[in-house]
């Protein structure tokens, strides 16, 4: 008997009704030879790791672009704090730990340079719109490997697709990404507000922490257990009316004073410019994008090679090249 099947037989016995075992996967889209050692969903998260677009979330803006302090949180660290929440939720509930991260590391693999500055400037240039949750399922399974994709399992590509949005996750280690998602996102960025000071301490809204907790760690704390606790026995993952309340409060204070406040007006208006001036350029300059979204661009349409070009761009890149493309260089001194 292989390592692989020996996990399949834990899992078997081990995990809840709820879960989604790997034996019971749906499998993929082109059919491969099972590995000796991993599960179908622990292949996936290798891939997705060893992924070119999981490397490019460390250059890529949460919510303060290209900060200069050590400690702001990237989308590569954000994933990795999604992974974590929600493992602890699929250990806690007895599910599928190794198919709840791969959908969290692969769930913001299609995230624009920019952030949702960028995501928003982009839906307004396709005229069927763009959103990051598509964008991420588009690119582990159109764009990588040079256009043959991951080969992913479908409950891992379906995770992705629907940890946002209005689709429903199909299995409920998807849930869990859905979950932590949000429980991550809303406590790193308000730990990264106060740190750069956009947020004091006692501007936070004093019933969501008497509800949810005075500490970064706390406030995470109480929505995990709130969420373990009234879900137990059931196929939807829950919480009580008074955490999903404040966390809701919490949510909106966020968008309020950090998402949506004036200080991002300014680098908002920029980042929109870079965006929108290289989409403009390279619908019209095709030939001079990769030769892999110069073939997308043959065989899908100009619009959707210059998308995806310039939504797997880090913040860095993005400047650089506007920079390149727009800005005038210095004649050089003569030697």
């Amino acid at each position: 008997m292989s390592i692989r099947e020996v996990t399949e037989q834990w899992e078997a016995r081990r995990l809840s009704a709820f879960a989604c075992p790997a034996a019971r996967s749906r499998g993929r889209e082109r059919e491969e030879i099972p590995c000796e050692t991993r599960t179908c969903f622990q292949r996936d998260r290798d891939r997705i790791v060893h992924s070119k677009a999981f490397r490019r979330l460390q250059g890529k803006t949460q919510v303060y672009i290209a900060p200069e302090g050590d400690h702001f949180r990237t989308r590569l660290t954000h994933t990795l704090e999604v992974a974590q929440v929600a493992r602890t939720l699929a250990r806690s509930l007895d599910l599928n730990e190794d198919l709840t991260e791969a959908i969290a590391l692969g769930h913001d693999l299609g995230h624009t340079p920019f952030g949702h500055i960028g995501e928003r400037s982009l839906n307004e240039l396709m005229a069927g719109g763009f959103r990051h949750n598509e964008q991420s399922r588009r690119v582990v399974e159109r764009l990588e490997r040079d256009g043959q994709g991951l080969n992913l399992t479908l409950e891992v590509r379906d995770g992705i697709l629907h940890h946002s949005g209005n689709g429903f996750p199909m299995t409920m280690e998807g849930q869990c990404v859905r979950r932590a998602d949000r429980i991550a996102y809303l406590n790193h960025d308000l730990d990264d507000a106060l740190r750069g000071g956009i947020l004091r301490p006692f501007e936070i809204p004093s019933d969501c922490l008497r509800v949810l907790g005075q500490t970064h760690s706390a406030r995470i704390n109480t929505m995990i257990l709130d969420i373990v606790e009234h879900s137990r026995d059931t196929d939807t993952l829950q919480m009580s009316p008074t955490v999903e309340q404040a966390m809701d409060a919490l949510r909106d204070f966020m968008f309020e004073h950090v998402y949506r406040d004036s200080w991002r007006a300014a680098e908002e208006v920029r980042c929109d410019h870079v965006i929108k001036t290289l989409f403009e350029y390279f619908c019209v300059h095709p030939a001079e994008m990769p030769e892999e979204f110069m073939v997308i661009s043959y065989q899908e349409g100009t619009e959707r090679g210059v998308c995806d070009y310039l939504s797997g761009m880090t913040d860095r890149y993005a400047i650089r090249l506007f920079l390149r493309l727009f800005v005038p260089e210095g004649f050089p001194a003569i030697k």
